[in-house]
């Protein structure tokens, strides 16, 4: 980035703690979140939108973050694998990926895990082509997918199964 470049006044809800900072106008929201706020779970990879590496939330919805600028976050809520764990302890969703062994380098896991988080929120049950299909914009190296669409589907239905039961009292 230029030293001339201008810098926005920015602020956004990252991980639900509010965050002002200046950011120039061109840096991509990958490089905010990593470099400005240091939540490096957000993986670059391609830098064009195509592996997935990068996914975030963005108002719940999934986006790849590398296709966003940092001032466009101004007033959003971000959500980065960082805020998936609690204290110490795997989330759901983590932990249906370690009992599945759904990883494998883990390079591609916050995109899968990030995907995945606002797949549960919609509430809904898929096949496995449907999220096989669903998943398609993060790319894994390491894997054939079974055990990544096996650890989701797992984790979709224990997400159904609980809200159905949180409905029923």
């Amino acid at each position: 980035m230029s030293a001339l470049e201008p810098e926005v006044d920015i602020t956004v809800t990252v991980n639900g703690e509010i965050v002002t900072a200046r950011a120039p106008a061109r840096l991509h929201a990958a490089d905010f979140l990593r470099q400005r706020l240091g939540l490096t779970g957000t993986h670059i990879g391609c830098e064009q939108g195509v592996c997935g590496m990068c996914t975030v939330l963005v108002d719940g919805e999934a986006v790849k973050s590398c296709l966003m600028l940092a001032v466009q976050l101004d007033g959003r809520q971000v959500q980065t694998v960082e805020s998936l764990a609690e204290d110490d302890r795997l989330n759901p969703l983590q932990q249906a990926f370690k009992d599945e062994h759904a990883l494998q380098c883990g390079f591609c896991t916050p995109g899968f895990l990030m995907t995945a988080t606002a797949l549960a929120r919609r509430g809904e049950r898929l096949s496995r082509n449907e999220i096989r299909e669903e998943i398609a914009g993060v790319l894994c190296r390491c894997t054939g997918y079974d055990n990544i669409v096996k650890a989701i589907e797992k984790h979709l239905e224990e997400t159904a199964d609980a809200d159905a039961a949180r409905v029923a009292r």
